[in-house]
This record gives C-alpha cells, sequence and structure tokens, in this order.
C-alpha cells in the first residue's frame, strides 16, 4: 500500500499555497477579462488525433494517452491548453468576427518533467487573441500578461524577447533543413563552436543578446533590412511597458518556441532561471485546413507561487467562543478572515490565527 505517496511530479497544494494559486487564476483572468477577454473551460482530455494535429512542436509528445472505455479511441490529457484555445476558436466560434479574445486556466498533466522543472502536473493560466498576430495584437497580450502579474503582486518582472523564426528568415533556402535545424538547435545553445562548424557567418547573432537596446542594435547590423520591421515592432511593444520591466532580447532562444512565428517573449522575475510566462505570435488551424493568426501568453502558477511571488500575507481573525455573529459578519465584509472558537479549548495559535477579537476590534497576536 502506498499510503501518502504519490506519482512522481505530481503534488498536493497545501494551505496557504492552494489558495495563493486560487487568487492567482482569478486575479489574472479577472484583468484579461477587462481587457475584453472572455473565459473559456476547455475539458481535461481529447481525441488523441486532434492533439497532434494542433500541438505544432514537440509538445505532442509531452501528452499522457490512454484509450477510452467508452469509444474505444485513444485520448489524450492536454498538454498544454493553447492547443484547445485554438481549437474552440477554430470550430465552435468560427463564425464569431475577428480577433476572438479568449481567457482561460487549468491543469495540464506532462508525460515528462525535466530536471530544471520537475512538476508534471500544473496549472496554466493564460489569453490568446485570435485573427491577428499585428504589433497591436502583441503590444496588448504583453500588456495584459504584465500588468495581469502586477495585478497578482508580482514585482520585479523581466520580459526576454525572441525571434523564433530569425534564423530561417537569414538562411533563406541557403542551408538544407538538416543544417538549418543543427544550426538553430547550436544558436539556442549558445555554441560558438557549433555555429562556426556549420557557417561562421552567423557567429555575430550569439552576441547579439542582453538588454533590448543595445542588442537589437547588434541585431540591425548584423541583419541588416531583413530584420528592420520586426525590431521596430518590438521597440514598439517594449516601449509600452514600464522603466521598473526589465526588457532583454535573445533573438536566437528556441526553447519553448518552436511554434511560434515572427515574436516571442518569456517572463521571468528578474534573475530568475526558469520562466513564470511565455507567449507570443503562432498560427491556428482552420476548419478548411488553412491557417489562422494568432497571439497570446501562458502563465505558468506554479513557478510563479515556487519563487515565492503573488502570495498574501495571511490574515486570520480568531472570534472567541462568546462573540457577537453581527461583529464577526460586518469583520468579513471589510475582508477579514473569521475564525469562530467552537469550544473553550480552542485557541488562536491553532487555528493559525494572526489577531483576535477583543473588545470587538481585531488585535495582532
Amino acid at each position: 500500500m502506498s499510503g501518502g505517496l504519490l506519482p512522481e511530479g505530481f503534488h498536493d497544494r497545501l494551505p496557504p499555497v492552494a489558495g495563493a494559486a486560487s487568487r492567482l487564476e482569478r486575479t489574472v483572468l479577472d484583468v484579461a477579462h477587462a481587457h475584453g477577454y472572455e473565459q473559456v473551460d476547455p475539458p481535461l482530455a481529447e481525441f488523441e488525433e486532434s492533439f497532434a494535429a494542433r500541438l505544432k512542436s514537440g509538445s505532442a509528445r509531452d501528452a499522457v494517452r490512454f484509450v477510452d472505455p467508452v469509444s474505444q479511441r485513444t485520448l489524450a490529457i492536454r498538454p498544454d491548453m493553447t492547443a484547445q484555445i485554438g481549437r474552440i476558436a477554430a470550430t465552435r466560434m468560427g463564425h464569431h468576427p475577428r480577433p476572438v479574445r479568449l481567457c482561460y486556466a487549468g491543469a495540464v498533466v506532462k508525460l515528462r518533467a525535466s530536471e530544471l522543472q520537475p512538476e508534471r502536473a500544473l496549472r496554466q493560466i493564460g489569453a490568446e487573441l485570435i485573427g491577428l498576430d499585428s504589433v497591436a495584437a502583441a503590444r496588448e497580450i504583453v500588456t495584459v500578461a504584465v500588468e495581469a502579474l502586477q495585478a497578482a503582486g508580482v514585482s520585479g518582472i523581466a520580459i526576454d524577447f525572441t525571434l523564433p523564426d530569425l534564423v530561417d528568415t537569414l538562411a533563406g533556402g541557403a542551408l538544407g533543413g538538416n543544417d538549418l535545424a543543427q544550426l538553430r538547435d547550436r544558436l539556442d545553445a549558445k555554441d560558438a563552436a557549433g555555429v562556426a562548424a556549420i557557417d561562421p557567418a552567423y557567429l555575430p547573432l550569439i552576441e547579439a543578446a542582453g538588454p533590448f537596446e543595445r542588442a537589437s542594435e547588434k541585431l540591425r547590423a548584423v541583419a541588416g533590412d531583413s530584420m528592420t520591421s520586426r525590431l521596430d515592432g518590438l521597440a514598439e511593444i517594449a516601449g509600452v511597458l514600464g522603466g521598473d520591466i526589465a526588457v532583454t532580447l535573445d533573438p536566437t532562444e528556441r526553447h519553448g518556441f518552436e511554434y511560434q512565428r515572427w515574436f516571442g517573449f518569456s517572463l521571468f522575475l528578474a534573475g530568475g532561471r526558469v520562466p513564470i510566462g511565455r507567449g507570443g505570435a503562432y498560427t491556428i488551424l482552420r476548419g478548411d485546413g488553412g491557417e489562422e493568426p494568432a497571439v497570446g501568453f501562458s502563465l505558468y502558477a506554479d513557478a510563479i507561487l515556487a519563487l515565492g511571488a503573488g502570495q498574501d500575507g495571511r490574515r486570520r481573525l480568531f472570534l472567541p467562543l462568546d462573540s457577537d455573529p453581527e461583529r464577526g459578519a460586518a469583520l468579513r465584509r471589510e475582508g477579514w478572515v473569521t475564525v469562530q472558537a467552537l469550544d473553550a479549548e480552542d485557541t488562536p495559535g491553532a487555528q493559525l490565527c494572526t489577531h483576535v477579537l477583543t473588545d470587538g476590534d481585531p488585535r495582532p497576536l
């Protein structure tokens, strides 16, 4: 008997983390809703072939699969919710005027984990704008993501921009498929020797990374006119961010951006190594087999909470056994969390309270 053991990569969320996760989710969705994004709630599992068709990257390999006893078809538990939002926009909401603004929150399950991110069961929160991937659409998505984190009490936000198809654009068909794939991989890893072995002309791209203004100047010098419009677009997006947001550029970053198009971004806490969110421009499959542009972001609640961000201080008020119920109700309306004593032996410490009601008023312990 396994007792309290859970499968590797799965965990319980206990107080106060479970409560903090719920508040974070609600805050992000409220900010998105204030910008016109309507919430959708797709199912945890779908037919495997639908996922495989819509997850345009290695994420399809991350799906946990099983046979549905009803249909006898293979189902997949979602490893990412973005593909489901695309399905909803392309099918159930295919008639809706574009752009469609949708937001979501829910559990995702991955088949495998990494050393940096060992969790396999995660909470994902995000917003997608379907029908446009213009600079204006990208600017709105980045703004909503940053506003949502700030509203949740997250400070020290850093955003790192990337150009996922930069190498393909610069190569322009001059490299074969295998060489191009290896070049992308070596640039992503900042492997100068590996890049030089393929084509040393791409070595300056490794140096075109760092604080946004300096890195974009270096990239303009390397890429010439081919990147002018994209870098102008990124500069416009970066320009709407407040001075308290650290903005960097890593133009050859590919990890986590396998299906993004002209731009992508990662969100970090300043100095952090693990992203707390990602986003960018991509395409979804339409019902007629064509593709439709989109832009969006996903936030990773567990990563945010693990770094101690977004958590409110606990403020619990102990109500002694003889407390006036109406006074307790009034304090709850003021925002207090009250814990009513149920017997004479109950104590504020046993109930993890920070305050106690004394002579009708909250007093800190």
